[in-house]
């Protein structure tokens, strides 16, 4: 039988490097030996592979059930409510950016006139905006180069 370290001792180990190894992280990030999107591009034929592979084998469904509500709520509570704030705050020019830019396409929509209520007047009204935030959903998602 192999010689394998102690759980506890492995488990140690892994926490006091990982929690110092934020400068490296953050090097690595800013200097990546490729650039994370060319990357990411070049890999797109391999992500479809590996994504497809677990949907016919049904991994994600599977690891869900593994995990169950429980671990889900209990590892959620403990780390989403201190981040969420902050990633939230560091998202603010993106978002103002993105919601800009949906703001202004439904400004620009021309809806026709109401109808009294239940009217297929008011429906058109639905179809014109459903129309128009499609659209400029995709227009969005062109200039983000997906």
């Amino acid at each position: 039988m192999p010689a394998v370290k102690p759980l506890d001792r492995v488990a140690r180990k892994w926490i006091e490097r990982a929690s110092v190894a934020g400068p490296e992280y953050e090097a690595g990030v800013r200097a990546p030996r490729v650039p994370w999107d060319q990357a990411a591009v070049a890999a797109a034929d391999i992500w479809r592979e590996a994504v497809t592979r677990a949907a016919a084998e049904d991994r994600y469904e599977r690891g869900v059930q593994s995990a169950g509500l429980a671990r889900w709520q209990q590892r959620a509570v403990a780390k989403g409510p201190a981040r969420f704030g902050e990633g939230v705050r560091l998202a603010e020019a993106d978002y103002r950016s993105r919601w800009g830019a949906v703001r202004q396409g439904i400004e620009g929509v021309t809806l026709p006139p109401p109808g009294p209520k239940g009217s297929p007047q008011n429906v058109q009204r639905f179809v014109a905006m459903r129309d128009a935030l499609i659209r400029i959903g995709r227009e969005l998602r062109g200039q983000r180069g997906s």
